[in-house]
């Protein structure tokens, strides 16, 4: 389903692939991509494509959701070389795009993006079984955006980090996974503390240990008097 949210249009389409538009028609994308989330999808649509981490870098996925004048905004660290995968390197990309830092800024017509840090803490709940966190400092970001007069937040792949709580957020798109990120009760709390307008849960049930249950979040959210949706096709 399309979720509606002040003005935004916002639809989930599985792992941690998010359309957004503005009222006046700016398009926002976050992470396209893998696991099959866009097969017979082009709709060549977006103004703006953020992308947090390589595991989220899918080139292929980017042309299908991308203008041909839009913006691509992806961390740093990214290279094709990290992975197995069959990608165009970023700078091969025929987009305008724009490499952050961790902590950076940038804005184009329609958008201000900021990132932040998105990691497991080293022997943390979200790490492999010798202790090396799935994701660590420094692997990627999350993105905070300010899109047609309200904020959203995706944190990325990360753990609850310390600063998180600081933030101010209309729209809330925790990962509730677990596994690789935060799990639902994780996300649970830190909703609670952000107090967003609104929050919609995304990057779980796209593969089994992505599997977790999203009505038990919605409705631990909502007991905390957060407003909470899902959007599951």
């Amino acid at each position: 389903m399309t979720v509606r949210h002040d003005g935004l249009t916002v639809d989930w389409f599985g792992y941690a692939t998010v359309r957004i538009e503005t009222p006046d028609g700016f398009v926002v994308y976050l992470d396209p991509g893998r696991y099959g989330v866009l097969d017979d999808y082009d709709a060549k649509d977006g103004d703006l494509v953020c992308v947090t981490h390589i595991h989220h870098y899918d080139s292929e996925a980017i042309e299908r959701v991308a203008k041909d004048d839009a913006t691509v905004v992806a961390y740093g660290g990214i290279e094709a070389g990290d992975t197995d995968r069959d990608v165009t390197p970023l700078d091969q990309l025929e987009y305008d795009v724009v490499t952050l830092a961790q902590e950076d800024r940038f804005s184009v017509d329609g958008a201000d993006v900021w990132t932040l840090p998105a990691y497991n803490e080293p022997g943390g709940p979200h790490t492999r079984d010798d202790g090396e966190p799935y994701h660590p400092e420094g692997f990627g970001v999350g993105y905070l955006l300010a899109v047609g007069g309200k904020t959203v937040f995706w944190p990325g792949d990360s753990d609850v980090l310390e600063g998180h709580e600081q933030l101010e957020v209309s729209l809330f798109l925790p990962p509730i996974g677990g596994a690789f990120t935060m799990d639902r009760q994780e996300a649970a709390d830190l909703a609670e503390t952000l107090d967003p307008d609104l929050v919609l849960p995304i990057h779980y049930d796209t593969f089994e240990e992505l599997e977790t249950d999203s009505r038990a979040f919605a409705a631990d959210v909502a007991s905390r008097g957060v407003p909470v949706v899902l959007d599951e096709r």
